[in-house]
């Protein structure tokens, strides 16, 4: 496998998918979204981040260390997803994998790819009919300048 190559200040829109495709309980998704924001502002500045019933969409960038590197999204995704699969597993009092091992990432090339990714998160429940309008979904997170 090759590494994976990040530029410093790339903005990714990154999706992963739950291993078995049944659809997370609400309990689950407030756990999952809490994981997704923990290091927004540390490692990652997050832009938008949707948990829908069986797969995420993050739109971030990772930040630098302390030596000027940007975090690499593998690391960042392995916090991510571990920490939610520990809390998943205990919250349902269950054990094993809960994500896919794959993700799928895309580095944005243009503020308005930004917007089009960004609009994308927004609407993907009202797409799938889970509501109405973007905002009355309770597992959409927008940063507040991005609205």
């Amino acid at each position: 496998m090759l590494p994976h190559y990040q530029k410093p200040g790339c903005t990714l829109f990154v999706t992963f998918c739950k291993l078995i495709p049944t659809p997370f309980p609400s309990g689950a998704r407030d756990v999952i979204l809490d994981h997704c924001l923990w290091d927004d502002g540390a490692r990652y500045q997050l832009h938008a981040v949707v948990i829908m019933p069986e797969h995420v969409h993050l739109l971030l960038t990772p930040l630098q260390d302390a030596k000027g590197w940007p975090y690499g999204l593998p690391a960042i995704l392995k916090l991510i997803k571990g920490a939610s699969a520990r809390s998943v597993n205990r919250l349902l009092a269950s054990d094993g994998p809960v994500w896919q091992e794959e993700s799928f990432d895309h580095v944005l090339r243009s503020q308005e790819s930004l917007n089009e990714k960004l609009e994308y998160i927004r609407q993907n429940p009202v797409r799938r009919g889970l509501v109405r309008k973007p905002e009355d979904y309770q597992w959409l997170w927008v940063e507040p300048d991005a609205k």
